[in-house]
């Protein structure tokens, strides 16, 4: 007998699935799966595919591989070796995946779905690059890829720069990010373009913040502002201004 059976309990554990939701997933009857976890009986290769699929495994894996092996996980094995030789690699979210990001951003099975690029000239560290759109952060153009380096505490954010920040309530966004002195409970993130107002989002709300690094662009785009863009600009200068002077005074 091969390890099938142990691997395909092990492997529903590890999800903390049930007999009968793995067994739906598997497209089979509760009682096979049981008959192949007790080995009893040898899972047929196309219900193999599928978890091949799911767990991207192969074959060769799920039938000779014993991955829950009490030395160490064969899995964490080659998630670690992975790791090693692909430490080089930036994921790419693109706006597309940008909500199922918020659900999937710890999943590594999500993570591993990702497009991925190289950056030589990156020092050593953990990036990831982020698709952006809209005009908030002109002259940034829309469709602009936003490379950040992981910021792993908050208290690290230096204000009055450029962040990915990623949160339950506002979800990804491009902003420039000021720190509170009075409140460590708020960030303020504020957009280069001055047409859109500053506003707050909680600390706890926060998930994720990637400190801004280098910004890629489609060549010869040139970013072009109508009428309306250039008077709600020169409007919010002159009440800046105002503001400034009334303080002053």
């Amino acid at each position: 007998m091969s390890t099938a059976g142990q691997n395909l309990k092990y492997l529903r554990k590890l999800r903390g699935w049930t007999q009968e939701e793995f067994a739906v997933k598997l497209g089979i009857k509760r009682s096979l799966l049981g008959a192949y976890e007790e080995e009893r009986a040898e899972p047929r290769i196309e219900v193999l595919e599928v978890v091949g699929d799911m767990f991207k495994l192969t074959l060769d894996e799920l039938l000779r591989k014993e991955l829950s092996d009490v030395k160490g996980s064969y899995l964490s094995k080659r998630r670690a070796q992975k790791l090693v030789t692909a430490s080089n690699e930036i994921q790419i979210v693109p706006v597309k995946a940008a909500a199922g990001y918020l659900a999937g951003y710890a999943d590594p099975e999500f993570l591993d779905e990702l497009n991925t690029f190289t950056l030589p000239m990156l020092a050593p560290g953990t990036y990831r690059a982020f698709e952006i759109v809209g005009d908030s952060m002109l002259p940034t153009p829309s469709g602009s890829v936003i490379v950040g380096e992981k910021v792993d505490d908050l208290e690290e954010v230096k204000s009055n720069q450029t962040y990915i920040v990623v949160s339950r309530n506002e979800g990804i966004v491009y902003k420039r990010v000021m720190k509170n002195n009075k409140s460590r409970t708020k960030l303020t993130l504020v957009s280069d373009n001055t047409a859109y107002q500053p506003y707050n989002v909680n600390a706890d709300d926060v998930i994720e913040v990637w400190k801004a690094q280098m910004v890629i662009s489609k060549a010869n785009t040139q970013q072009r502002w109508d009428v309306n863009q250039l008077a709600s600009l020169v409007s919010n200068l002159q009440e800046q201004v105002s503001s400034l002077k009334k303080k002053m005074n």
